[in-house]
């Protein structure tokens, strides 16, 4: 436990990291804190505007109310039967690629999850390449490590964004289809509906968080299991270990590095006491590597049971696409090792995205023979 320069306590034990995302009186509505919207543009700029609606940055009953809508399309069932779907479109992506040196990135992990997310939402996939553009800016907003130009960007891309989802929006009006944007439209809570201010805004957080983290777990993945080749030989071997390979995965090198909260009131961890009034900073990675919760942390191992990753957060805000991300990164090492008899990484490092608390690559380099 660390208190930093710049006002953070640094948490990097599981204990302490999963007892502060589900303590009462721990706050993600980090616009509230002035310096905060200062720096990505003040309180009433675009992108800020934006996130006050996000249901990330939500609390209480504000937050339930969101959420009780979004959750229905997110049930095991619901995510179940989307499977073929997402398996088709991997295979139309892996009959493009065929075989050779590629970029798994460009190529499989980032066109899969954004062409899945627009059709979930009901955003033409047509412009897919657009969407993915204007979110990968936006969401640099939960970054610490932000510059002037990425404000500029991100509140640019959050205008360009809002006024494209307004247009499908009222088409949604005239004409409802089965996607998210027809539900948010058509929604009542308490015999209230949402406003279009709220709903764009959580159509482009759902936009962001149905991407980034999926583009992140496959590509930290597939560069792990390549990294450790007798896990890999497992895989192969034991299609049936994917699933759970898939949550060791998150633990041993999650999408999301780093996740923040406002303390509202004080939060009790063993003999330490954070104030109220304070802000944590909470290490997902660190945490998926202590070795009080899990054996041999820094060792890659698909067979490991009793995982219960921080990688898809916890508390009231653990992720709603939880299990659709996870069930379209173990579609993907299904269709891969199925597919290919050989794939051998081509870069001994790949270059990391220049980002703090998402990690992911900007290209995975193989070579792949069937």
């Amino acid at each position: 436990m660390h208190r930093t320069g710049f006002g953070y306590w640094v948490l990097s034990r599981y204990a302490d990291v999963d007892a502060v995302l589900r303590a009462p009186g721990v706050s993600s509505e980090f616009y509230r804190n002035e310096v905060w919207a200062e720096r990505r543009g003040g309180l009433d700029s675009p992108l800020v505007s934006s996130v006050r609606r996000w249901m990330l940055m939500l609390d209480g009953p504000v937050h339930r109310r969101m959420r009780g809508v979004i959750s229905k399309v997110f049930t095991r069932g619901a995510v179940e039967r989307l499977r073929p779907r997402v398996a088709a479109e991997a295979n139309r992506l892996l009959d493009a690629m065929g075989e050779g040196e590629l970029d798994l990135i460009d190529n499989l992990a980032l066109p899969l999850p954004v062409t899945v997310t627009c059709e979930l939402l009901g955003l033409p996939t047509d412009n897919r390449v657009q969407c993915r553009e204007w979110t990968e800016q936006i969401s640099r907003v939960i970054d610490p490590s932000i510059t002037p130009d990425d404000v500029r960007e991100m509140n640019r891309a959050e205008t360009e964004f809002r006024e494209y989802v307004t247009g499908e929006l009222d088409r949604r009006r005239s004409a409802s289809q089965d996607d998210i944007l027809s539900l948010l439209v058509h929604a009542e809570v308490d015999g209230v509906r949402l406003t279009d201010a709220e709903i764009i805004a959580n159509v482009l957080f759902l936009f962001v968080a149905g991407h980034e983290t999926t583009v992140n777990l496959v590509g930290n993945g597939m560069l792990a299991l390549l990294r450790h080749p007798g896990q890999l030989q497992s895989l192969r071997d034991n299609p049936d270990l994917i699933p759970g390979a898939v949550d060791e995965i998150a633990r041993y090198d999650p999408p999301v590095q780093i996740v923040s909260r406002l303390l509202d009131e004080d939060v009790v961890l063993d003999d330490a006491v954070l104030p109220a009034g304070s802000k944590a900073m909470l290490l997902i990675g660190a945490a998926g590597r202590d070795p009080d919760r899990y054996p041999h942390p820094e060792s890659l191992d698909v067979t490991r049971t009793g995982i219960k990753t921080l990688a898809f957060s916890g508390g009231p805000h653990y992720c709603l696409g939880a299990a659709l991300g996870k069930m379209e990164g173990a579609v993907v090492l299904e269709e891969l090792l199925r597919r290919y008899t050989k794939i051998e990484l081509t870069e001994a490092e790949p270059d990391w995205r220049p980002n703090v608390s998402f990690r992911g690559l900007e290209r995975l380099p193989l070579r792949l023979n069937h």
